[in-house]
């Protein structure tokens, strides 16, 4: 077989030239991936962005953008990559499937980090479960109750369920249900209560506590009480006003019922 030079210098000059091209344009390619990530990086930074999104945003777009340099590169080579991409859209969807719950707690890591509903440090209220968020993860979320226990919940349900944030604001109010027997003074009730709440230096008064008559029950009268504290003096106040109602109440000669049922019986 006669050997043909220049069909083989023709040959090597073509894929050569395209070798070339493809190592150029994965060298700028993977450069500029490169910028691209570092100036998203320093917009995340001013943007406040949450370290654990940043790192991950960061990863996750560095990863896209290099893969698309690699596909690029390898058809300039004259890989046929229309059955690759397809091969990976298959992969892809299979994965995505096979995770859907994860994707969903992804998602919604996704957006807590984002909007922030609640940040590390707040006392919230969710799933059933109340405690201070320890933790904020991509895929969930950490609380540490009032006993000390550790409960993880998926971000999926704490982006897309009922929550409550008792950390948003300043004040919060307390409620309190006292009962005190038909026949006892009304008016003294109040006394006692209003000089509860002015002796208490942790409750504000303004607004205006809210003493009144709530209720003619079965078995009692109930008194209606409200006011206002910084919410970091709510549990303490709550408990400490239990207590001296409890004992002041007994001093006034004010009695707190127990439930009572009536039984007649008539002879036939």
């Amino acid at each position: 077989m006669e050997f043909d030079s220049a069909a083989l210098t023709q040959l090597t000059v073509s894929y050569g030239t395209q070798l070339v091209a493809a190592i150029v344009t994965l060298i700028i390619g993977l450069y500029i991936v490169k910028v691209v990530v570092g100036v998203l990086s320093k917009i995340f930074d001013k943007a406040d962005v949450d370290p654990s999104l940043k790192s991950f945003l960061s990863s996750m777009i560095s990863i896209i953008l290099r893969v698309m340099v690699y596909i690029t590169a390898l058809g300039m080579l004259g890989v046929e990559m229309t059955s690759f991409i397809a091969i990976l859209a298959a992969a892809g969807l299979a994965v995505g499937m096979a995770l859907s719950g994860t994707l969903q707690n992804f998602a919604g890591g996704v957006m807590i980090l984002l909007f922030k509903p609640y940040q590390v440090g707040d006392y919230i209220e969710a799933q059933g479960f109340t405690g201070t968020v320890k933790e904020i993860q991509i895929f969930i979320t950490i609380l540490t109750t009032s006993d000390n226990k550790t409960v993880l919940i998926p971000n999926g349900s704490m982006a897309s369920d009922a929550m409550i944030n008792y950390s948003t604001q300043a004040t919060r109010r307390v409620d309190w249900s006292f009962s005190i027997a038909y026949g006892d003074d009304l008016e003294q009730a109040y006394a006692v209560l209003r000089r509860l709440i002015a002796a208490d230096s942790k409750i504000l008064q303004d607004p205006e506590p809210f003493v009144r008559l709530a209720e003619l029950a079965d078995s009692s009268i109930k008194i209606a009480v409200r006011v206002w504290v910084q919410a970091s003096d709510y549990g303490s106040v709550f408990y400490r006003m239990n207590e001296e109602v409890y004992k002041a109440f007994a001093q006034e000669g004010l009695s707190i019922p127990f439930p009572q049922m009536g039984v007649h019986i008539e002879k036939a």
